[in-house]
């Protein structure tokens, strides 16, 4: 068996069964440099299926391995277009460039960084996966006769190997991704745990904060639906970041409503002043947004938001072909009237008296008022 047939094989067994992506990348440029592949630097880039994020990988050299992602945006930018990465991904198709034998000045600007970084010789190969996906990955060398054909000979017949290693790291992770993105972080982690079965639950302490957008009806009848959808997307943009920002899980979005739970270690104090601190946040980011609108004589915007501490619990609703991971309980009931209180009491935040307490200094109240579906009054405080 020759080295190379080492390599192949330790990916496709040992190294497959890893599930680490940069031991796995590690020990393969470790390999090749025993095979005598004059290797200085190799990156490793993998697709993800998020809307934020076109790619993650991971950059080797002998000095260290390091994990990265790509933003969604730079697909748009000149970094991508021209670069070699897309060359790779769209011909699937290795590329070769002698950086000591090149017009740099002719070439994508990536050629020229690592020519001035000590780079001879670059080689980028393709990396597909069984979906018809390709992956780029890019090795250089800075020795000064590059590399040599035996060289390119071990990175091209142990590429598909690698690509076997990487491909089942990289279907989870995009699962995770998508998960997270359409589920919330909480139920996705439910979810992949194995908790997916009709009437599977859980119960824990939970802040839960309703945010809703003011006058939405009448906005709906007075915009078109594309600056509808624009104007429910910079909602969306003020509130969801303060809530993850804080450990909030954005669990729904009911047309212009938002449900999201805090529950931060099961801890009252930590799950009340994370859920409070997500709503301040968000207003001051919403005023932030308002003076930039007054500014270019735009509408502005309001929302409003109640929240509520308590007992809820997570579970799988729907019917055996048809389920959602959602939280139930009086809790939510509670905070989404809170939250309508606020449209008749002319408050931005509302919260009960179970996370007043919790707080760690004292709100005013806003009176003892009536709540649908509850028989007794509850009493609400301004933040």
């Amino acid at each position: 068996m020759t080295g190379a047939d080492r390599l192949n094989h330790w990916l496709i067994s040992e190294g497959r069964l890893l599930g680490d992506e940069a031991q796995i990348v590690k020990a393969y440029c470790e390999g090749l440099v025993k095979l005598g592949v004059p290797l200085s630097r190799a990156r490793i880039a993998q697709n993800y299926a998020n809307p934020l994020l076109s790619a993650w990988g991971i950059i080797w050299s002998p000095k260290a391995t390091k994990r990265y992602t790509v933003p969604a945006a730079v697909l748009a930018t000149g970094s991508w277009r021209g670069s070699p990465f897309e060359y790779v991904v769209t011909h699937s198709r290795s590329l070769r460039k002698r950086l000591n034998h090149l017009d740099l000045s002719t070439e994508h600007p990536v050629y020229a960084e690592l020519a001035q970084s000590g780079a001879t010789d670059f080689l980028a190969v393709p990396l597909e996966h069984g979906n018809g996906s390709v992956q780029g990955t890019s090795f250089t060398t800075n020795a000064e006769t590059g590399f040599s054909e035996r060289h390119i000979f071990y990175i091209e017949n142990t590429r598909h190997a690698l690509a076997a290693a990487l491909e089942p790291i990289a279907v989870r992770h995009s699962q995770t991704s998508l998960l997270q993105t359409y589920l919330g972080r909480g139920p996705a982690k439910e979810i992949e745990r194995g908790h997916i079965k009709r009437g599977e639950h859980h119960t824990v302490s939970a802040a839960i904060l309703f945010a809703d957008l003011r006058n939405f009806t009448s906005k709906a009848q007075a915009l078109s639906e594309a600056d509808l959808l624009l104007m429910m997307g910079d909602y969306f943009e003020l509130v969801v970041p303060s809530i993850q920002e804080t450990g909030g899980d954005v669990l729904k979005f009911m047309g212009d409503g938002i449900l999201a739970v805090f529950d931060i270690d099961d801890c009252a104090i930590s799950s009340c002043e994370a859920a409070v601190k997500a709503s301040r946040r968000s207003l001051i980011r919403l005023q932030e947004h308002n003076n930039a609108a007054l500014a270019k004589g735009q509408e502005i915007m309001e929302f409003v938001i109640g929240i509520d501490f308590g007992k809820v619990t997570f579970g799988n609703i729907g019917n055996p072909n048809r389920l959602d991971f959602t939280v139930v309980g009086s809790t939510v009931n509670v905070a989404s009237r809170v939250q309508d209180l606020c449209k008749n009491l002319d408050k931005k935040i509302l919260v009960t008296q179970s996370v007043a307490q919790h707080l760690p200094s004292k709100v005013q109240s806003a009176g003892r008022h009536p709540i649908r579906g509850l028989l007794e009054e509850i009493e609400v405080f301004a933040i």
